[in-house]
């Protein structure tokens, strides 16, 4: 008998590498590349999937017809594993209403380090009464409109990821453990959503969400140049109003806000490295004025440049 908790996407990939799956593990066969997938159903309502691995080429397999649509929730950990810790990258969370696996085609990606977990939303529609949910939750719950939101990872959610990558389980435990585990991080994401101010939130077409993640790719690359409103909203064709709208509402920040935030995250990273003085870190993050360095990096850290790179 098919063992229930293991994902059919899991098996669908293991047989298209002509590979047997270790209980709820796939380990990437030499040929294909290296590293691993593993993935668990706990319920109807939840499941995960955790993948870590390199494949020399993309490979496309059949998408499997047992996904659930129009209700599901997608959160998917970007830039989470252990060794990105070091990394100039920051870890995010992308909180999605749009369903993966829907096609008849499924593009299994060379490069992947992701922890995805799938809820169905009328399973946490139950939980939540409606007279105490903010708009935005309401809006994900009811799934009233395609909606992305991206939430930064933050050390309590960084803690719970470490679990359940690294924390040692007996079988008998395993799956009560990591459903535990999966629900405490959608609940602390949802509670860091329920945060956000928007009263309004505007459905996003496939178009704008690909020129929001392209301005902030943008922005995030040119750390030493603060972005210009006006001339963003030019560059990509939309209005001044709608680009900062949008961008608010995906990404928890004003403009200036996340690129100010992750550019003393960069400070803080160069000043640990001790390859540079404070004086030529702030230079190179475009900063005329060293003493307004020190001042914003103090508010971002609690302390200052110098005292950080000691610490």
């Amino acid at each position: 008998m098919p063992d229930q908790s293991v994902p059919v996407i899991l098996e669908t990939i293991a047989r298209s590498m002509g590979t047997a799956l270790n209980q709820n593990r796939l380990e990437i066969p030499e040929k294909f590349g290296k590293g691993y997938c593993s993935g668990y159903v706990f319920n109807e309502n939840i499941r995960l999937l955790i993948s870590d691995y390199e494949l020399h080429d993309d490979i496309l397999v059949s998408s499997p017809r047992d996904t659930p649509s129009g209700s599901l929730l997608f959160f998917k950990f970007q830039n989470i594993f252990p060794r990105e810790q070091n990394s100039n990258k920051m870890p995010t969370v992308l909180i999605a209403t749009s369903t993966i696996n829907t096609e008849d085609v499924l593009a299994i990606h060379s490069n992947t380090e992701t922890i995805n977990i799938e809820v169905d939303s009328r399973y946490l529609s139950e939980i939540f009464a409606p007279q105490e949910r903010s708009p935005i939750l309401q809006n994900l719950l009811e799934q009233r409109s395609p909606l992305i939101f991206e939430q930064l990872v933050y050390p309590g959610l960084r803690k719970i990821v470490d679990e359940i990558l690294s924390e040692r389980v007996t079988k008998a435990f395993q799956l009560f453990f990591l459903r535990v585990k999966a629900e405490e991080l959608i609940c602390r994401l949802l509670m860091e959503l329920d945060k956000r101010e928007e009263v309004q939130l505007y459905p996003l077409k496939e178009q704008d969400i690909q020129t929001l993640y392209q301005i902030k790719d943008q922005i995030l690359s040119q750390l030493s140049i603060p972005p210009v409103i006006a001339d963003l909203a030019l560059q990509y064709a939309m209005s001044e109003t709608k680009l900062k709208r949008l961008f608010r509402q995906i990404f928890g920040y004003s403009i200036f806000n996340y690129y100010q935030l992750f550019r003393m995250q960069e400070a803080a990273r160069m000043l640990k490295a001790q390859e540079l003085s404070v004086a030529e870190i702030g230079y190179a993050l475009g900063f005329s004025n060293l003493s307004h360095f020190s001042r914003v990096f103090k508010a971002y850290s609690g302390f200052n440049p110098k005292k950080y790179s000691r610490g």
